[in-house]
């Protein structure tokens, strides 16, 4: 199970990494969220505060299952049941983001998985993203949902609302969230100027096999 150590300078990268998903448009506002693996329990963004006004210190340590309590009168972002699940489901991940990309986010309302429109669905670990069923966002129920479509995934779609990736170290995960906002650009592109020609399964395969030691390999 891959885990980081809770340091001043892991809480140091996740909030300069909230700062670079700001700069890539990737996230508005209070808009999106950020944990990690600790070898005892996860650390996550807090709920509500500005990334420009976060400090390490705001950062919250929920536990790996269960219900987190609130440190220094802050609390742990809402979605923190997602990250729960999506790591427990995915020992070979350390890190989670999840972010509103508007191109992302316009397919997600649309209804829509990412299909073999592009060889880059291959990073995330199939032939299509998919597409997570509408649930209340922080509900048990889109928990367990997102948990379920990054079984076999590192990247997925929620219905009306935004996108998950995961990475085996926190850059693989930006980067993964930045390659489906891509995915997602030009697919809803591509759609309109006529019907998307997809890739094979074969093809995708190929992909996937020469995919092997390919994107950020350190961690932020």
């Amino acid at each position: 199970m891959l885990t980081l150590d809770d340091t001043e300078a892991t809480r140091q990268r996740i909030i300069d990494a909230c700062l670079w998903m700001e700069a890539k448009g990737l996230v508005h506002a209070t808009a999106g969220n950020i944990s990690v693996r600790l070898n005892e329990g996860l650390l996550v963004t807090p709920s509500g505060i500005a990334y420009d006004a976060l400090t390490p210190d705001m950062l919250q340590v929920i536990p790996q299952e269960g219900d987190p309590d609130g440190q220094g009168g802050l609390k742990p972002t809402s979605e923190w049941r997602f990250h729960q699940s999506v790591l427990a489901a995915r020992p070979d991940m350390v890190a989670v983001v999840h972010a509103h990309p508007p191109h992302a986010t316009a397919v997600s309302i649309q209804r829509r998985p990412i299909p073999a429109c592009h060889y880059m669905v291959a990073a995330f670990g199939g032939t299509d993203v998919p597409l997570v069923d509408y649930a209340l966002f922080g509900s048990p129920r889109l928990a367990q949902d997102t948990a379920r479509a990054m079984e076999r995934r590192t990247g997925c779609l929620l219905a009306n609302h935004g996108a998950v990736t995961a990475g085996e170290t926190l850059e693989k995960a930006l980067w993964r969230m930045l390659e489906l906002e891509m995915l997602a650009r030009v697919y809803l592109l591509a759609g309109g100027a006529g019907a998307p020609v997809l890739l094979s399964g074969s093809e995708i395969e190929d992909v996937a096999a020469a995919f092997a030691n390919y994107g950020p390999q350190d961690d932020t």
